[in-house]
């Protein structure tokens, strides 16, 4: 045995084995090869590589390497990293990092080319069949469609020799971008933001920057000029652009595509595991030199990352909730100081813990304090619900339903907001005052009236609606209580039967073209209300809408997150500002039953500087992020009494270290979800105090018996 190889396998083991190394097999850090695992051959990868003269204890030998890229060294360190920073199984992040190769190798493709023959019978059809024939190597269907002729002609040309069938792979060749410097379409503004972006990339090695621009400032053009100058810097140089959510992609993927003259490689849930191997072999090869993708772009086998943007870096949908459980935000930045890269965090709102990196020095921070050409800030109000309630049965206030008519009048749109799907977010019993929840499951059922059904959100439980209480048997006793943004829609058309309406929601939009198709029309005008949730809240430019109504400006300030003051000043404020985006002025009205909090005092005065500064102040007080770390752990099982047991069990072996402070356990506030029983503990702990490696040793000291699990959430956001 000359070399011992270190293989990781993506699964839920807590080291990478060692394997045999056959000889002459020459393995490197990140290839990819079938090791064994008890009767079975299991994908894995290299991590290291050592000699393996004189060991003393036989190990298997690797059955042989697969042919598939291998893993940039790179990307494996960020893998190990990650997994010790959420204190997780290593193998976990490297499943997602191998997540692209889940589908099969793309197979040739039947083309038709022209041989040189000539038909025996010329027609103006097959002269158009042999000319398109002639300009690319087509499939039967696809050129027949090129043509503009039926199948039968292409068939004719076939059975008569004058087209060949060859198979050949798809066509991998990279795009040509234009990288030509946009200055001139730049503001003053954005030319100064862009050009000191492009002296951090000049200056080498790792950077992180906060772009804070206020909505419509054009951050976007801002970092696309900051990437055309990376790719143009370096032949082989990748750029990585992070998005929230799957209905901005579209958006950007077309605001790249117009700037460098192809469309980037896409990544995200909606695209099929074809494309995603595509992807994933292109951009280990480096044909793919821009990506626009999820939070799970992060795991791709990047060669030469020089630049990763984080855009709407505020936002919380970076956070993965299930599975291995991370911060996108935070760990973009570590894999941009692992690759020596720059990393550029853009929003409107930032992020306190992002903002109080940038107040410590530790990133750059450029600002861009104007919204772009014309456009101005939208004038924000407080509709006080206590003094102009709506009508019995209504959502939507006097004061709102007069400027929606304004606005309307005026041939202008209008983007009702409610971060709440489907049309009740409650269905209670009139009868015994019972409300439906899903099956072991503490999630109430939300109605969703366009398909009848009964809604987890959770779960994903679903059911009809039925026509009597299941609890009490009570016939046309079931009653929706609260609005969603069905049920705003529908009273949006009683008052304005004219108006042309839609709905944008996840229930809604059931792929990315439909999300695209939806605001393709708003930007044409085909809509004059649009209803939505934080689907369209951010990112998105519309020039004709002057309008948006907050229905429920006070829902995210309920509960006991901690975040919760920030999340709603962030939601709102780039809830308003999709309002005056281009030289119409505009206006954002949101309705609340607590005008005095300080949250919707800030937002009414566009005062985001003194939010900040008083929830700094409460944060700093509490020891809480970002003066301090928070960490959670979320025991789960079957049997409530052995749950507790082990929970007790696990308080009991707590590491006892300075700066640390543990709170529970105590039933999570959803206490059973698909019929598994839930507590949680809460980690604080000091700055000072390396939080990943202490949950990692508290995780050590216990082993959770039977069918009860553990898992740690490092910086949670959610606190269910």
């Amino acid at each position: 045995m000359s070399r011992i190889a270190s293989v990781l396998l993506p699964m839920p083991l807590p080291e990478a084995f060692d394997y045999a190394e056959p000889e002459g097999m020459g393995l490197a850090v990140g290839d990819q090869v079938a090791a064994p695992l008890g009767p079975r051959l299991l994908r894995g990868v290299v991590t290291a590589i050592r000699d393996g003269t004189g060991g003393n204890r036989p190990l298997k030998p690797i059955a042989h390497r697969i042919d598939d890229p291998p893993l940039p060294a790179s990307t494996v360190a960020f893998v190990e990293w990650a997994a010790r920073y959420a204190a997780d199984q290593p193998g976990w992040p490297l499943a997602m990092a191998l997540r692209g190769l889940r589908a099969p190798k793309p197979k040739p493709e039947r083309v038709l080319v022209p041989t040189g023959a000539e038909p025996k019978r010329m027609t103006p059809a097959r002269e158009k069949v042999l000319a398109a024939a002639a300009l690319e190597a087509l499939p039967a269907p696809r050129l027949a469609e090129a043509a503009g002729v039926g199948t039968g002609v292409v068939k004719g040309l076939v059975d008569e020799g004058c087209l060949a069938i060859e198979e050949r792979l798809p066509d991998r060749t990279p795009p040509v971008l234009d990288l030509s410097p946009r200055q001139g379409a730049l503001n003053p503004g954005q030319a100064a933001a862009a050009k000191a972006l492009n002296a951090s990339f000049d200056a080498g090695g790792f950077s992180a920057t906060l772009l804070d621009g206020v909505t419509g400032s054009g951050k976007t053009e801002v970092y696309l000029e900051a990437a055309a100058h990376a790719l143009a810097a370096d032949p082989d140089a990748q750029v990585l652009i992070l998005l929230p959510e799957i209905a901005l992609t579209q958006a950007v993927i077309a605001r790249v595509a117009e700037r460098f003259g192809s469309p980037p490689g896409e990544w995200h849930s909606a695209v099929p595991p074809p494309r995603r191997r595509t992807l994933w072999e292109d951009v280990a090869e480096g044909r793919a030199r821009i990506v626009v993708g999820a939070r799970s772009a992060l795991f791709l086998p990047f060669r030469k990352l020089a630049l990763i943007v984080v855009d709407e870096e505020h936002d919380g949908s970076y956070k993965q909730e299930e599975g291995f459980i991370y911060q996108g935000r935070d760990l973009a930045v570590a894999r941009a100081h692992l690759e020596g890269c720059v990393v550029v965090l853009a929003s409107a709102t930032p992020s306190l813990e992002t903002l109080w990196n940038a107040e410590q020095g530790r990133y750059n921070w450029l600002r861009l304090a104007a919204r772009h050409g014309a456009a101005v800030l939208p004038e924000v109000s407080l509709i006080d619900l206590r003094e102009t309630p709506p009508e019995r049965d209504h959502w939507l206030s006097p004061p709102l339903v007069q400027a929606m008519a304004e606005t309307f009048e005026r041939g202008e749109q209008t983007l009702l907001f409610l971060n709440r799907r489907g049309y009740a977010p409650v269905v209670l019993c009139r009868a015994c005052g019972e409300r439906l929840t899903a099956p072991d499951t503490d999630s109430w059922l939300v109605e969703h009236r366009y398909t009848g059904r009964l809604v987890c959100h959770l779960t994903g439980f679903s059911m009809p609606k039925p026509a009597a209480c299941p609890h009490c048997g009570a016939k046309d006793s079931l009653v929706s209580i609260g609005p969603g943004v069905e049920r705003v829609e529908e009273e949006a058309k009683r008052l304005f039967p004219e108006a042309r309406t839609a709905i944008f929601s996840s229930d809604t939009m059931f792929s990315s073209q439909s999300a695209r198709d939806l605001v393709e029309a708003m930007e044409r005008g085909e809509i004059d209300i649009l209803v939505a949730t934080q689907a369209a809240a951010k990112g998105h430019n519309f020039p004709n809408l002057t309008l948006v109504g907050v229905v429920d400006a006070d829902l995210g300030l309920r509960g006991g997150d901690l975040r919760a003051g920030e999340r709603t000043f962030q939601l709102l404020a780039q809830a308003s500002g999709r309002a005056g985006r281009a030289e119409r002025p505009g206006r954002a009205l949101l309705q609340t039953y607590a005008p005095e909090h300080p949250v919707m005092q800030a937002l009414s005065q566009s005062d985001r500087d003194g939010f900040v500064d008083a929830e700094m102040e409460l944060r700093r007080l509490e020891r809480l992020p970002p003066f301090g770390r928070l960490a959670a752990v979320i025991l789960s099982g079957p049997d409530a009494a052995a749950l507790d047991a082990f929970a007790r069990q696990m308080a009991s072996v707590a590491p006892n270290t300075e700066g640390v402070e543990i709170f529970g356990p105590a039933d999570a506030p959803l206490g059973l979800i698909r019929g598994r029983r839930r507590k949680r503990f809460l980690v604080r702990a000091d700055r000072s105090v390396d939080l990943s490696a202490y949950m990692a040793a508290w995780r050590a000291r216990v082993r959770p018996p039977g069918q009860i699990r553990a898992s740690i959430d490092i910086d949670p956001y959610s606190f269910l």
